[in-house]
């Protein structure tokens, strides 16, 4: 997925950004949840089935969320550089997520029918 490989050097950026402001602690978990979304996607790519396949992204998902909540927290507190670039790339992310995620459920239901 090349959307979220984009969104996890575009975050890198903005972390770096923060550790050059001393915003050590926020860097680090929103460096960590969002970095993991992509590496949970490409991992996905090698699932030993269509249900670990589903778990890996539903990871992915998780981590997205995680991620969500880390750059809305940045986007509130003024001392912290603007989110907005960010957000919608991850918010483009989290809907394929869902997307592939029921596609994919939807897919094992009919086979079993």
């Amino acid at each position: 997925m090349d959307k979220s490989f984009r969104f996890a050097l575009n975050l890198i950026d903005y972390c770096d950004d923060l550790d050059a402001k001393k915003k050590f602690a926020i860097s680090n978990q929103l460096l960590r949840a969002g970095t993991s979304i992509g590496a949970n996607i490409h991992e996905a790519q090698n699932a030993e089935s269509k249900l670990d396949f589903i778990h890996k992204l539903k990871v992915a998902a998780k981590d997205a969320e995680e991620t969500d909540y880390w750059l809305e927290l940045c986007n509130q507190a003024e001392s912290y550089p603007d989110t907005k670039e960010l957000l919608p790339q991850l918010h483009e992310v989290k809907k394929l997520l869902c997307s592939i995620i029921s596609k994919t459920k939807k897919n094992i239901d009919n086979s079993t029918n």
